[in-house]
């Protein structure tokens, strides 16, 4: 290298400001130890990841999942507010499918889970999830199967999501 080329002081930083990511809080930066076992929902830790499994593992070890802690805690990841007449009349079918979907989710990814679904003073129906992905599968399968406006608020500074369907 020749002349400035090699001079640190003389390099241009441009905006390259290095960014924080955003991360699940309930997600824990060590790995537990293999194999571990939920006491709630009996989920295994193996291989590196949460799964479902037949029998529980010898002398496994103990630990609350991910998504048994943020349903202990009461402190759900994602909302899904459905509302509107068509919610009215065809909340059986809507809340099928909804569940189809969650049981499907659950299979591949054990920790995204629907904690709740409450009935709102306003008519709506508000559900809650584990996981930031799941609200916005569910609310466009729901709007894939019924149409209906689908708004999705995911703010960039947290690791949240709240997702709205309404016909």
């Amino acid at each position: 290298m020749s002349g400035k080329e090699g001079d640190v002081t003389h390099r241009v930083r441009g905006d390259r400001l290095i960014r924080e990511e955003v991360h699940d809080p309930y997600r824990k930066r060590g790995k537990p130890a293999e194999p571990t076992v939920c006491p709630s929902c009996e989920v295994v830790f193996s291989k590196g990841r949460w799964h479902w499994s037949e029998a529980k593992p010898e002398g496994a070890h103990e630990e609350f999942c991910p998504a048994c802690q943020r349903i202990r805690d009461k402190a759900p990841a994602g909302f899904l507010t459905l509302k509107g007449d068509f919610l009215e009349d065809h909340r059986q079918e809507i809340m099928n499918l909804v569940h189809n979907k969650v049981e499907q989710e659950m299979q591949e990814h054990p920790n995204n889970r629907i904690m709740s679904a409450e009935d709102q003073e306003d008519g709506s129906l508000l559900l809650t999830f584990t996981d930031v992905h799941l609200p916005r599968g569910v609310g466009e399968a729901i709007r894939h199967a019924y149409q209906g406006d689908l708004e999705i608020n995911a703010p960039k500074d947290e690791y949240l999501v709240r997702v709205s369907w309404e016909r």
